[in-house]
């Protein structure tokens, strides 16, 4: 698998409500994913831009893709061993919860 790229912590209600709190991932072109077990790969449409791909047998939320664009995003958390990357920056920061504070240094986008 090409490494993912353009590591973010997006802080939109959606990614929290998902997650528990905000969503970090990084970017990978759709023709650089490889998956095993897509047979488990399961889809949810979550607006009409973008849709949320998760494992049907252990309900781990895996991708964040936007339906008309050429790239995935892909949960950094549910990897397998090291990533070897490091948030660039925040999004979305208008939406974050109220209970954490963001004191990284890193950009922050309000949406």
């Amino acid at each position: 698998m090409q490494p993912p790229t353009e590591a973010t912590a997006c802080h939109c209600t959606q990614c929290r409500k998902q997650s528990g709190h905000y969503f970090a991932s990084a970017n990978l072109p759709k023709s650089a994913l490889q998956l095993s077990g897509a047979e488990h790969l399961s889809w949810y449409q979550a607006s009409d831009k973008v849709r949320r791909g998760f494992c049907s047998r252990c309900g781990c939320w895996l991708f964040w893709e936007p339906i008309h664009r050429d790239w995935t995003s892909v949960a950094l958390g549910a990897l397998d061993g090291a990533t070897h990357l490091a948030l660039e920056r925040h999004i979305f920061v208008a939406h974050k919860g109220d209970y954490y504070e963001i004191a990284d240094g890193l950009p922050q986008n309000q949406d």
